[in-house]
């Protein structure tokens, strides 16, 4: 093995500290391991870069000819660009979106080795099954975010025209809405990272280096992407109320797409 691959592997395993920084700060809205997190992850940026420059100066040029090299320099930079930020404005709300958005990245770009066979058939079913249950949690809590979303729009319509007498009333108020929206968009966010995760090493096994070309894992990454775009908006744009409640829905619709896509799996797993 390259030994890029190795410090790159390792520059991932760093960036993970951020990526528990962020599902604390979503779910328990902790902050107390952003200063750990962040000294983590400027020495991953380090190795990240020492990865970089040995691949070049073994391709002869910057490595961009594949998924995988792309991904690769794309996290790099990505990373370098959150310090630039997080040095000159002290900006650590980025931190949130930006910190699970490289460690994906540079996961999956460390993923381009083929993969040893499965241990046994006992393992290869339990990592699966595991990640099928997390991402139905992650579904159910962003169903939560969307009902929420939906109630949030119904309630302000409602007092926007000064309604009076109808069940819509009895909604709970706009605040404790926008605060269950926050809870359940966090929950379901950190729950399909982990999915996310899952598959990635499930796909990376069972598939060795083409899963990444294939377009019910693409589809996959897509709506995790969508929402984690919903979460960078709303900690750091100040998203809330209607606009929060309409991207919500969006991300549901798009999550509600990738599980129609992803019905291979059950026949993957029946093998």
């Amino acid at each position: 093995m390259e030994t890029s691959i190795l410090w790159l592997r390792a520059a991932a395993g760093l960036y993970g500290l951020g990526l528990l920084h962020s599902m604390l700060a979503l779910v328990w809205r902790s902050q107390r391991l952003y200063p750990a997190a962040l000294a983590a992850f400027r020495v991953a940026v380090v190795l990240h870069g020492v990865a970089l420059v040995e691949a070049s100066l073994a391709y002869g040029r910057l490595p961009l000819d594949s998924s995988f090299a792309t991904l690769n320099v794309g996290a790099f930079l990505v990373a370098l660009v959150f310090l630039l930020v997080e040095w000159r404005y002290h900006f650590a709300g980025t931190a949130v979106a930006l910190f699970p958005l490289v460690f994906l990245m540079s996961l999956a770009a460390s993923l381009r080795e083929p993969a040893a066979s499965w241990p046994g058939l006992g393992v290869r079913g339990a990592l699966l099954v595991l990640h099928i249950v997390l991402v139905l949690a992650g579904f159910a809590a962003l169903l939560l975010t969307a009902v929420a979303s939906i109630f949030y729009l119904m309630q302000e319509r409602r007092l926007k025209q000064k309604r009076t007498g109808t069940l819509l009333e009895k909604l709970p108020p706009l605040a404790t809405l926008d605060d269950l929206i926050s809870v359940s968009m966090g929950l379901g966010f950190v729950l399909l990272t982990l999915g996310v995760i899952f598959a990635v090493t499930w796909a990376w096994i069972e598939f060795q280096t083409r899963w990444l070309s294939y377009a019910s894992v693409q589809f996959s990454l897509f709506t995790w992407l969508l929402c984690l775009v919903m979460i960078f908006l709303r900690t750091t744009a100040g998203w809330r109320g209607r606009k929060a409640a309409v991207m919500a829905l969006a991300v549901l619709g798009c999550a509600a797409l990738t599980w129609a896509a992803q019905n291979g799996l059950r026949s993957a797993l029946e093998r």
